[in-house]
């Protein structure tokens, strides 16, 4: 196993045990308000006296379920569109691309800001955001290679004894496509980790007592000279876990000999 995946692992495994390992994310500790580390608490206190590394693995949970919650409903919505667009071409291809340059016309960030500062904050609100802002990226490469795969011979013979389109797509030209998907999606889970944390930043997602990587680097910089173990220990985490993230995208990009291509 590389490093990239033992750090991605580490972060899940951590995550999903956090719920039974008796730590209190929003248990308040007046007393120890912004304490550095402790044996009591091995990476200190927030500003509320709240256990860093309780509040740590909590938003661990949070942002890998946001991350791969929208990860999922992108990679199915994307993909169909652009496997449809690609592949019956004509109006139907035209139209769809159109709508897709519409998204692809403003920063993806900026338009998750505008969908969650609509909908309004919550987990459930962050998420439909995301999806709304992500789809685009698979729907492009799914149609990109639906264009290319259409007049393979397989792809012919199938339609000639009379697949219907959804077989085809399905059978014929999905597993050919699923290589530069997966190295996509794997890119798509870092930046999607990114959004989370700052959409929670401005304090458009995860909202308090909730406990989110964004909202504590939000709440820790206002202390960063007097309590620099609030802001390193968030930030660190972060920078570690996105950087897992791309690492293993790239190392599964060279596996499957995936062209470059700008993702």
């Amino acid at each position: 196993m590389s490093r990239s995946a033992a750090v991605l692992s580490f972060w899940i495994l951590l995550a999903l045990v956090a719920p039974w390992l008796g730590l209190s994310a929003d248990a308040i500790h007046l007393d120890k308000i912004l304490a550095g580390p402790g044996m009591d608490a091995w990476l200190g206190y927030d500003d509320l006296g709240r256990d860093l590394l309780a509040r740590l693995l909590a938003g661990a949970g949070v942002s890998l379920t946001v991350a791969g919650c929208v990860t999922v409903v992108t990679f199915i919505l994307g993909t169909l569109v652009g496997l449809i667009a690609g592949y019956h071409g004509g109006w139907l291809d035209r139209l769809l691309m159109q709508i897709t340059e519409v998204f692809l016309a403003f920063p993806g960030i900026l338009l998750a800001i505008a969908f969650a500062a609509v909908l309004g904050p919550g987990v459930g609100n962050l998420i439909l955001a995301l999806c709304l802002t992500s789809w685009v990226g698979y729907a492009r490469l799914a149609r990109g290679q639906a264009l290319a795969l259409a007049n393979r011979q397989h792809v012919l013979a199938a339609q000639v004894l009379g697949a219907s389109t959804m077989r085809i797509l399905i059978k014929h030209v999905l597993p050919l496509l699923a290589a530069p998907l997966l190295v996509e999606a794997t890119f798509s889970i870092a930046s999607l980790i990114i959004a989370e944390a700052s959409l929670s930043f401005l304090g458009l997602g995860i909202q308090p007592p909730h406990a989110s990587w964004g909202a504590m680097l939000r709440d820790g910089v206002r202390y960063l000279l007097v309590a620099s173990h609030y802001v390193l220990v968030v930030g660190g985490s972060l920078m570690s876990l996105v950087l897992a993230v791309n690492l293993l995208g790239d190392k599964l990009r060279d596996t499957l000999d995936v062209k470059d291509r700008n993702f």
